[in-house]
């Protein structure tokens, strides 16, 4: 069982009962999962994951693309529930991106953490982002990648993000040595947990229910 799969498991087997205004949910609090390149090898190979799509979908993140029409034309039509503009959402902050990762390029300076914010901007939301901060360390000329994420679904949310932030060190001119996400909650909703106990015994074509 892979280290994703290992986590849909322990929230299933360990995991709090918890309702909220999308429904209820079983959840674990302050998990932390880290992955070499093995894992991430272990996790894309043995999971379904729309990698087309979230390659497409990061870099109209990284063009400050707000508009939900332009995801749509590019087959990504999970944005659709938030109207027509993404408000103070990815878009907002993956923009400053670009440059981000050019500077780490251009410096490679292991005493300094280079660190991408995802938080408030004051304006109106309809979907904050659930990633709140990405960090880039070096060490020994290695890339380490660390991350904090304030809620995250485990069905849906969880694997996309551990793609993402794949793609974000694919950009970066340095040997991956590990990608760490902490959780602050990470959670199945409760009209999924039948189906994560399908996709944990090998079936790896389940549909998730989208909670919002």
């Amino acid at each position: 069982m892979n280290k994703y799969y290992s986590m849909l498991d322990k929230i299933l087997a360990s995991g709090k009962m918890q309702n909220n205004r999308k429904g209820s949910i079983k959840y674990l609090l302050n998990e932390q999962l880290a992955l070499a390149p093995g894992d991430l090898l272990d996790i894309f190979e043995g999971h379904n994951i729309a990698r087309k799509k979230l390659r497409s979908e990061l870099q109209l993140f990284m063009q400050g693309e707000r508009c939900v029409e332009r995801y749509r034309e590019a087959g990504i039509n999970w944005w659709d529930y938030c109207g027509s503009i993404l408000v103070n959402s990815y878009p907002t902050y993956f923009e400053k991106l670009p440059p981000l990762l050019a500077k780490i390029n251009r410096e490679k300076r292991s005493s300094k953490n280079y660190v991408l914010f995802l938080g408030e901007t004051g304006a109106e939301s309809n979907q904050s982002p659930c990633l709140s901060l990405v960090q880039f360390q070096i060490d020994e000329d290695e890339l380490v990648l660390s991350a904090y994420q304030r809620s995250s679904d485990a069905n849906l949310g969880l694997p996309a993000d551990i793609y993402h932030l794949y793609l974000m060190t694919r950009q970066i001119d340095l040997p991956l040595r590990s990608i760490t996400l902490n959780l602050g909650n990470v959670h199945i909703y409760e009209n999924n947990v039948a189906k994560t106990r399908v996709l944990i015994a090998g079936n790896e074509n389940v549909k998730f229910d989208l909670n919002v």
